[in-house]
């Protein structure tokens, strides 16, 4: 384990501040490197090398669409080595 604690959080912004998100995001997949996000007050880095899924749930009245970023945790995943990051 690299340190970090385990984080469950699900938070609700406002539709600008998805679209600045997104934005960002998209350039870092365009480009391939990494990009940097604040969820919740806690900062991180999600590596170029991380997988993108999309997921569409339907059930109990309610569907739900979830863009997903999964990555294994590695030393070289450090939140100081902002080299090729999109910020």
């Amino acid at each position: 384990m690299t340190g970090t604690a385990p984080r469950d959080v699900e938070r609700v912004y406002s539709t600008a501040d998805v679209v600045a998100k997104l934005r960002r995001l998209a350039d870092a997949l365009e480009s391939e490197t990494s990009f940097r996000i604040q969820i919740a007050g806690e900062r991180f880095r999600v590596p170029a090398r991380a997988q993108f899924s999309i997921e569409h749930e339907r059930g109990d009245g309610e569907e739900e669409v979830e863009f997903q970023l999964k990555w294994k945790i590695e030393e070289s995943d450090s939140d100081d080595d902002s080299e090729g990051t999109v910020v």
